[in-house]
């Protein structure tokens, strides 16, 4: 579920010294599934451990993940480096912001979840983003552009040379192509 390397796990094991017998670290996802999800690490004193946490034996400690984050925290990974500026731990949580889907979910699902993942981040760098409204019977993703996108110059060919040719490659065989629905405005908001 999260890999803790042997750097972070030494950090680890440092600090908990220095903490009341029994106390561990938390490991939690604030807002999981959201566009402001944050991971977080904390103490976790013996008497604040839920019923639900999941708790992962290492060494010199334990980590117990939060049983709502346990999702949004598969394939999480916490380093801590040492280099001439100083020391940093880092968490990489790649499914924070959106859980993600199994190989074998819906198409609805899949697709919705790499527009969401893969997609809207690009978009977002111009204020825009799509939602998949839905997959027709013959095999299109019917898409709702917003924010910058609406009445963009460039729809056509995000929507063509971007968007379709990434799902038509990700799910070859299953997705015939991308349709916009949205009914473009050129306007103050849009992109150029």
């Amino acid at each position: 579920m999260i890999n803790i390397s042997e750097t972070a796990q030494s950090h680890f094991a440092k600090l908990l010294e220095q903490q009341a017998e029994g106390t561990s670290i938390r490991v939690f996802v604030v807002n999981p599934g959201t566009a402001s999800a944050e991971c977080g690490v904390s103490y976790c004193p013996a008497d604040a451990i839920e019923p639900e946490d999941i708790e992962m034996k290492f060494e010199h400690f334990s980590a117990y993940i939060d049983g709502d984050s346990k999702l949004y925290l598969e394939d999480a990974e916490i380093d801590f480096t040492t280099d001439q500026m100083g020391s940093q731990l880092t968490l990489k949580a790649p499914n924070a912001k959106l859980r993600k889907v199994n190989d074998d979910a819906p198409l609805f699902e899949r697709v919705d979840y790499f527009l969401k993942a893969e997609v809207n981040p690009q978009l977002a760098g111009h204020g825009g983003e799509c939602t998949l409204m839905e997959i027709t019977d013959d095999g299109f993703a019917i898409l709702q552009f917003g924010g910058g996108c609406n009445g963009c110059s460039q729809i056509d060919v995000t929507v063509k040379d971007g968007i379709e040719k990434q799902l038509l490659e990700t799910m070859a065989g299953e997705i015939k192509g991308v349709r916009d629905m949205t009914e473009h405005e050129r306007g103050d908001h849009s992109y150029y």
